[in-house]
Order: structure tokens, then sequence, then C-alpha cells
């Protein structure tokens, strides 16, 4: 068996230390280490959606967990990301969130006391944790690093803060009592479950996120911002990737080390679709080679450290010129992207700028003969183009890349636009390389553009207006980083 560090094979590397009475040799001598921690950006505005949370629910007790661990493999773990709802109302962030935390509104009077019941800092010395620090592999501080102290947080977070293993006191007593479920299992078995009380707590935490204020705005835009110097950096790349096996490995690391770089990590695993590959809308095996003459699909996001993510799609000619057939393809979706653009605008029906892009899919399909079943794409009854198309045009962005997913279809889909939204704009075309329907010269081309934009007082702003659209800039673009 494979000796490491004289430990005999992983598991036993890895295990937990077993614990020794009052810290062994392990207490005692160690400096003082406080840290100061100012109040995070974001801290101000979590308190102010607090606030509406109270308002929202007076009475009652909203508990709100921020999830934990999930084991990837064995004694390894993914690495942990929060749930949205919980990073909203606490504005924490990166790798300074602690599993396991909750946050929970009691009612008192007319508003709540909101506490947050989260892991300390491992001790060192005594009392009945007094091993974590050493002897925890999933939680001690020799093992996964320093947590912050319960005043830090509370100074950092501005909310006050208690040990988690108070929590259970705090969830005592004949209160009514909204959960949000399935992210903390001693939380649900604790409180019983109220399902709709519950599910009514889960779209108002989804639609408390549909208009964003002006520094989740300015995270959104720095979070943009990375991901478009990460495209910057594959084009860079991308006549190394095609010596590669699998160049699209080889796109995606380099993307990714930007995210890593500039960013906390990816707000969705990244998306690096050469050749046929690009008509599957998910394509995230990335195993395929990167060939001149054909095209490369890239949808990725940076996910800055407050979780804001962008997302961003480019269809990149991998020689740095488009065939006249690619470039049919490209400028139709560009058209279409162009016509959803254009509708964007306050007081706007959130389907309008999908209804614009697909109008001119349908349109231009049809110019082309593609009438899959002898009818015309382009009638008003017709969603016959979906075939080539099949999802949407865009989505709300935010903490979630897909954001507000939970929010009712009133406020969302079926809404109306209003500033502080932000959103994608990003239609494609998919032909299918067993496609009988197209051309064969169609066949396997997947093209989509994506940007994203902020929904201001009198239009809409492109926060990814530095990355090319047109086919021709891409071109221009892509020869100067070549």
């Amino acid at each position: 068996m494979k000796e490491r560090n004289g430990l005999r094979g992983t598991s036993e590397a890895h295990r937990d230390v077993p614990a020794t009475e009052n810290g062994g040799p392990f207490r005692g001598g160690w400096a003082d280490t406080a840290l100061k921690s100012p109040p995070l950006p974001g801290a101000a505005y979590a308190a102010k959606r607090r606030s509406a949370v109270s308002e929202r629910f007076p009475g009652e007790r909203i508990v709100v967990p921020s999830g934990g661990l999930k084991v990837r493999s064995n004694d390894f773990d993914h690495p942990f990301r929060p749930h949205s709802a919980y990073v909203h109302l606490t504005a924490e962030e990166g790798s300074s969130a602690v599993p396991d935390s909750v946050l929970v509104f009691e009612p008192t009077g007319g508003s709540h006391a909101v506490t947050l019941f989260t892991r300390p800092r491992s001790p060192r010395d005594g009392g009945p944790n007094g091993t974590e620090f050493h002897g925890d592999r999933r939680y001690g501080e020799f093992w996964t690093g320093r947590r912050r102290t319960l005043p830090e947080t509370a100074d950092a977070l501005g909310v006050e803060v208690a040990a988690r293993d108070d929590l259970d006191r705090a969830l005592r007593g004949n209160v009514p009592t909204r959960v949000l479920r399935f992210e903390d299992s001693y939380v649900d078995a604790r409180v019983p479950p109220s399902p709709q009380a519950d599910a009514e707590l889960v779209v108002f935490l989804s639609e408390l996120r549909l208009v964003k204020d002006a520094w989740e705005i300015g995270q959104l835009d720095g979070a943009v911002d990375c991901t478009v110097a990460g495209f910057h950096d594959v084009v860079g790349e991308l006549r190394h990737a095609t010596r590669l096996e699998r160049g699209e490995r080889w796109i995606e690391g380099t993307f990714n080390r930007r995210a890593r770089l500039g960013g906390h990590s990816l707000g969705f695993d990244t998306i690096a679709a050469a050749g046929a590959h690009a008509c599957v809308l998910h394509w995230m095996r990335n195993d395929g080679p990167v060939r001149d003459g054909d095209l490369l699909l890239l949808d990725a996001g940076v996910e800055a450290d407050s979780f804001y993510t962008g997302d961003l799609t480019r269809t990149l000619p991998v020689d740095g010129r488009f065939t006249d057939t690619q470039r049919r393809v490209y400028d139709l979706v560009h058209a279409a992207q162009s016509a959803g653009i254009a509708a964007l605008r306050p007081g706007a029906r959130y389907g309008d700028f999908h209804t614009a892009a697909m109008r001119v899919i349908a349109e231009g399909l049809d110019a082309w003969g593609l009438r899959p079943y002898g009818a015309s794409a382009a009638t008003a009854e017709s969603d016959l183009y979906r075939r080539y198309t099949v999802c949407g045009s865009g989505h709300m962005l935010g903490l979630d890349c897909h954001d507000c997913a939970g929010a009712r279809g009133e406020t969302y889909l079926d809404g109306v636009l209003e500033a502080g939204h932000v959103l994608t704009v990003e239609p494609g075309l998919y032909f299918q390389p067993d496609d009988l329907t197209v051309p064969e010269e169609l066949r396997g081309i997947g093209v989509r553009i994506e940007d994203d934009f902020v929904i201001t007082d009198d239009g809409a702003v492109c926060l990814s207006s530095e990355l090319p659209r047109d086919a021709d800039e891409v071109e221009a673009w892509m020869a100067a980083l070549r």
C-alpha cells in the first residue's frame, strides 16, 4: 500500500485525528491572532433586505439556512457554496462563508430580532470542541483554515451572532415558523413542515432578488468584466488548443483560471463546445478536439467573491475567419439578438425581447426555405422554428446564473421589466449533425450570442459591451489577439 507522509493510504492519511485529553500536544502556546473585521461592503444593503423579510412576515419566525457540505467522494467534500437566499440576506463573501450557518428572524413586537447561528473559530484550549482545531478534518482550522470568531462575524456582517450549538433553543416554542427547506437536515427535522407557508417563503425570497440595488449592479458589472477578460484569454489560447486531443479541456481550463484569479469561482460549469458539440445546449463534458475550420461556442461566467455571476456566450471561428455558411448562421443570430436588445426597456413585457428575437429567427429560417413540416415557420401560430432553437432567449441574472427561479409567473416570466432588473439576451440556432431537414452544409453548426444587461429608467445598458458581437468585429478582435 502506498505510504503518504508516514501514514498508509489516503483514507488513513485523512481520517479524523483521535481526540486527546485537554488538547494534548496542541494545548497552549498559541499567539493572539484576533482580527479586525470591518463591515463587508454589502452588509448595509443586506440589512435592508432583512427588513423587507421582517415586514413581509410579521409575528412569524423565519429560518434561512446556508446549507452544508456535500460529499464529493469518500472523505472529500465539494467546495462549499451557500444558498443564494442566505447570501442575499447576509452579504457573506467567498471563502469566508461557513457551512451549517442559519439565519433566524425571531418575532419581537412589530419587528424581528435577527441572529446568525454559525460555527465559531476552532478553539485551541479545552472546552467541548477543544480538539476540533487539529482533530476534525471537515471543520478544524488545521485542516480547512481559519474561520472568523463570533465577534468578528458580527462586525463583518452587521448582525447578531451566536454559536451553531445554541440553535436548538432558538427553534423552540410555539411560534409560527417558515423554513427554507432541504438545506439543513437538522432544521428540517426540528421544525415541523408547513408546506404552503414554506413555499410562500421561497417565492418571496426569490422575488426579493428581482430588482437589484446599486451595490448588486456594481458586483455584477465586476463579474462581467472579469468574464470578458476570460474570453480574451481563451482567444489567445485557441491556436494551442488545436494541437491537443482534448482541446476543449484546454479552453475550459484557460477560462477557469481567470475565474479563480479574478473572482471566487465559476457561476456555472464552463461550456466549451467545438464543432457539433455546440448543438448541445449545455455541453460541459468538454472532452473533444478544437479544429481549424470549426466554430467554438464558449458559454461561461465568473462568480465574484460576493457570489454574483456573469454569463456570456460567443461563438468563435477557431482559425479566426468564418466560412460563408458559418457567417450566414452567425449573422442571423446576431440580427435576432439585436432585435431582442432593442426591445429592452422599463414597462415592456418580460417576454417581448424573446418574441422579437424569435421573429427574426423564424423569418430568416423561412427565407432559407427551412420549413420542416411544409408550413411557414414565420407564422404567428407556428413554433416550428423551435426545432432549431429549443430554449428561451434569456433569463434573469444575479446570485444564481438563472436567478429568481422561484418567483411567480406574474412577477417574472409574465411580468414587466423595470429599472434594476438584470438579464441576459441569448438567442441561438442549433442544427443537429443528424437533422435531415436542413441542408448538409448546415448540419453540426451551433451558434449562440449572449450578453448581460441592466434595465435603467430609460432603456438598458449592456454590461458586456467590451466584447465584440458583429462578425467582422469578432474576426478583427481575434486577429489582434492571435
